[in-house]
């Protein structure tokens, strides 16, 4: 499989995790909001939020995912996968938002001290609620292992935290109609506020990441520097830089080749190390620079690798 067709079908997967997840939120939204009506409980109406939250966030996220398929064009050279990086920051702005208004309710849930109504009817939505997230978690884990879409990674976070958010509400309606506890609805109300609010933040951390152009994680850029290392042209391999944007990675370096080679045969050199990187990094985009033996440079930052390969030589029996 080609780069392009690698990125291409990353995208119908990731869009059919949007899609997944859109179809989902809708019938969850219809199902609470009815039981919100029946039962009066705020943990039903913290999980009726999430649930509107999620379907928004989705909507967001199939934006996302569609636009940083797009490929390349005239303003975008390096084509559009931040995209999905800022349709995740704005689902986590939603996600604070909804936490904060959750708090508030339950504060005067707490205060007013109010009954809930029909609790099977609640209970009975939440064990609905719980069988959907888990298919749906179960087809998001699947399109993230060939994806790795930090858009569709939010998404995720939010249906994880559903499964809670619905357990919550069960725990809290059996407590306050069954044993008593006054104050569970309002207390469980509040601690899904807090869950909220811990996963955006969570969520929010590899968004932020991918905006400012975090090197890849040290096990990849070591895996990339090892599949680099079997090419003996490349042992002063130098100035490695990496990045990711949505569900395309970005990797450039210096190499060191004899100056009295001709364009010609540093040419076929590198097209012969690009194709091996590529197979063994589909879909990355590489840029190598060549520089010939015995050329200083003068770096702004110390980006040498050479250490790294001669860690390697030295593990070599």
């Amino acid at each position: 499989m080609t780069g392009t067709e690698a990125l291409s079908a990353r995208g119908r997967l990731a869009r059919s995790a949007a899609f997944a997840s859109i179809s989902v939120a809708i019938v969850l939204v219809a199902l609470k909001l009815w039981a919100s009506a029946r039962t009066g409980s705020v943990a039903m109406l913290g999980s009726l939020a999430d649930s509107a939250l999620d379907l928004v966030a989705s909507l967001v996220t199939l934006f996302g995912v569609i636009y940083a398929a797009m490929p390349a064009d005239r303003n975008h050279r390096f084509g559009h996968g931040k995209a999905e990086a800022i349709a995740a920051i704005v689902q986590v702005v939603l996600i604070a938002l909804s936490a904060f208004a959750l708090a508030v309710r339950s504060i005067q849930q707490w205060i007013e001290d109010a009954p809930v109504g029909e609790a099977p009817t609640g209970i009975g939505v939440s064990l609905v609620a719980i069988a959907l997230t888990f298919a749906l978690l179960a087809w998001q884990r699947y399109v993230l292992a060939r994806t790795g879409s930090v858009a569709i990674r939010t998404d995720h976070v939010h249906y994880q935290a559903d499964l809670l958010l619905n357990l919550a509400v069960i725990a809290a309606l059996v407590l306050q109609t069954q044993i008593g506890w006054g104050k569970a609805d309002a207390v469980f109300g509040l601690g899904i506020a807090a869950w909220l609010a811990y996963g955006a933040w969570g969520a929010s951390q590899e968004a932020v990441d991918h905006l400012m152009d975090r090197e890849w994680p040290e096990e990849k850029r070591r895996a990339f520097v090892e599949r680099a290392a079997t090419h003996p042209e490349l042992s002063n391999l130098h100035d490695l830089r990496t990045r990711t944007a949505g569900n395309r990675d970005f990797a450039q370096f210096h190499v060191d080749l004899p100056g009295t080679m001709t364009v010609s045969e540093a040419h076929d050199i590198i097209d012969r190390v690009e194709a091996d990187l590529l197979d063994a990094f589909p879909g990355t985009e590489l840029l190598i620079h060549i520089d010939p033996q015995g050329h200083v440079d003068e770096p702004d930052n110390p980006l040498v690798e050479t250490d790294e390969f001669e860690e390697l030589e030295d593990d070599t029996p």
